[in-house]
């Protein structure tokens, strides 16, 4: 009997030692006599024990790499610290255990000096707006380098762009000047064009009362006693401010305005009588 129960014994320790369970989302190298063999998919292998070895498991699911603010000088020979993350996830697990040592810091060092590079590329104000560009550029350049890891490049975000003190109070100033430019002129095509309708209102009412006066000539004395109240009132409003200096029309006398408005209507009262210059 024993001979039978270390015999089971034995295939008991056996299967255990060759039965290797794969998480979902994982995948595992196996190496036989120190050289590669296969690599194991998610769920349950089997490998020979003492022979083959599991030499490395790892996630093949998207994963973030932190990038740690870093000092970049822009084509315009401006210094800001530049933060962004990295999102990549193993395509190839094979390489990316065979081909570069260190995977993390690898994608670290490269991230970074691609980062300045394009950045360098740009101008502050590229770098502001072109976000899009940027991030396209970085990912293209990246992925041409890190395909050879095993790894792709899925997304970079630049997080933030902090630029020095001096360089954002100037873009504030420079912000708040073109706010109140925007205000000026929007406040002074207003006034345009209140002007132009107040003329346009003018111009239709002085056309109205010569129309009127024309038509009827009686109305110039309504006319004469609505110009000389205008004038008491313009008169009243000066006289309001101590620094205006007033002058005071007689409405009496404003004939030759009315003239040169509406024109020298027929004399209502020269019935066969003369005018002051003799004419009849």
């Amino acid at each position: 009997m024993e001979p039978i129960i270390f015999i089971v014994l034995v295939l008991i320790g056996y299967a255990l030692g060759s039965a290797k369970l794969i998480n979902q989302g994982n995948e595992a190298l196996v190496e036989r006599l120190g050289q590669y063999h296969r690599k194991l998919k998610p769920g349950l292998n089997f490998i020979v024990p003492l022979v083959d070895q599991v030499v490395m498991e790892d996630t093949t699911r998207e994963q973030i790499l932190d990038i740690k603010p870093q000092n970049v000088i822009t084509q315009d020979n401006i210094s800001v610290e530049v933060d962004a993350i990295v999102y990549w996830r193993i395509k190839d697990i094979v390489k990316s255990f065979y081909e570069i040592e260190d995977l993390q810091a690898a994608l670290t060092q490269v991230t970074t000096t691609t980062l300045r590079e394009i950045i360098a590329q740009n101008t502050l104000e590229q770098t502001n707006v072109s976000r899009v560009e940027m991030h396209t550029a970085l990912l293209l350049e990246l992925n041409n380098i890190t395909k050879d890891w095993g790894v792709e490049i899925l997304r970079l975000d630049l997080q933030r762009i902090t630029l020095p003190e001096s360089v954002r109070k100037s873009r504030e100033e420079e912000q708040a000047a073109v706010i109140k430019k925007r205000a000026l002129i929007t406040e002074a095509e207003g006034e345009k064009e209140a002007a132009i309708k107040k003329a346009e209102g003018t111009m239709a009412s002085v056309q109205i009362i010569s129309q009127a006066l024309r038509s009827n000539p009686d109305t110039r004395d309504i006319l004469r006693y609505l110009v000389a109240q205008d004038y008491v009132d313009a008169s009243q409003k000066l006289g309001e401010s101590n620094n205006a200096k007033i002058v005071f029309i007689d409405p009496a006398n404003s004939s030759e305005m009315f003239h040169e408005l509406i024109g020298h209507p027929e004399n209502p009262e020269g019935n066969g009588k003369k005018s002051e210059n003799g004419n009849t």
